[in-house]
């Protein structure tokens, strides 16, 4: 059986951000049968909103610190001035229109951008670098549909659609927000819907929450397990490759355990020396890639 998700999230939050490690063990273990929806969330439409509220641009490279927890990679220091996220989530959408299933994709690349390095995240110039990641994407033509009706209808409908939370599972568990006049999703929020059965995983959660609701939705399905000692078949799938977190989280075979990151990165290593992965610099990590 198929399984649609709703997947809501905004490439600018580190907390959906966070969760790639439990996202990408997602993907590998249920790819197949899994038919993925992005919403963009659209936090903050300029940085207006962030200066109202007292932010600085040092006080929010200190809260990133708290995210490394998690193991995703960050860059160090602040950025030169806050910023909005909405140009970045108009630019999915002209995503969608221009490469239709790069959106995802997309979406992770725009994440790199806004984690990994200082630029300013609501500049066209650093949303098409970022965006330079999607392998065979027409970035020029991208970037050409911003502004257009078409993407503004869609980003809107977007971000209606995310401020759908009040009463729902995801309220009643403490994972939705108010900021903005509407109680709406937290990223990255989940919806998983087969036949006429929807089930909730809002905001950020583990691995394990996927898992459950996977397995009660669809018991007689599949679920793929991994190849010990290979981490190149994984990424094989992962357009944009795996960072070390994630690469342990996917190679993780018991998730009664903790995640082993210098076990995954052991690995790694030796798949460079044999030659079947690569790496390049990302943050203060690597990106993981078959070669």
């Amino acid at each position: 059986m198929d399984i649609d998700i709703t997947f809501i999230s905004d490439p600018g939050c580190p907390w959906g951000y966070s969760a790639s490690p439990s996202l990408a063990a997602l993907q590998w273990r249920y790819g197949p049968r899994l038919r993925w929806r992005l919403v963009t969330i659209g936090l903050a439409e300029d940085a207006s909103l962030y200066e109202e509220r007292g932010y600085t641009p040092v006080m929010m490279a200190g809260r990133m610190e708290m995210f490394r927890q998690f193991g995703m990679p960050f860059t160090q220091g602040p950025r030169a001035r806050l910023t909005g996220t909405a140009r970045a989530c108009r630019a999915l959408h002209a995503v969608r229109l221009a490469s239709p299933g790069d959106e995802i994709t997309a979406f992770r690349a725009l994440q790199f951008g806004w984690f990994t390095t200082r630029n300013l995240m609501d500049e066209d110039a650093n949303i098409a670098a970022a965006l330079g990641r999607v392998p065979g994407l027409d970035v020029p033509a991208v970037m050409a549909m911003i502004d257009t009706p078409v993407v503004e209808e869609a980003y809107q409908a977007d971000r209606a659609e995310a401020r759908t939370a009040a009463g729902t599972p995801t309220e009643f568990q403490g994972k939705a927000a108010n900021t903005d006049g509407a109680v709406r999703y937290t990223a990255p929020s989940l919806i998983f819907r087969a036949g006429d059965v929807t089930l909730e995983a809002g905001g950020f959660q583990p691995m394990e929450a996927y898992d459950v609701i996977v397995a009660n939705l669809d018991p007689s399905g599949s679920r793929r397990g991994v190849p010990e000692e290979r981490p190149e078949e994984v990424l094989a799938e992962f357009p944009l490759g795996l960072t070390t977190q994630e690469v342990a989280e996917v190679m993780r075979t018991d998730i009664e355990q903790p995640i082993d990151r210098r076990a995954a990165a052991q690995m790694l290593l030796r798949a460079v020396g044999r030659g079947a992965v690569k790496v390049e610099p990302l943050g203060d990590d690597g990106l993981w890639s078959a070669t």
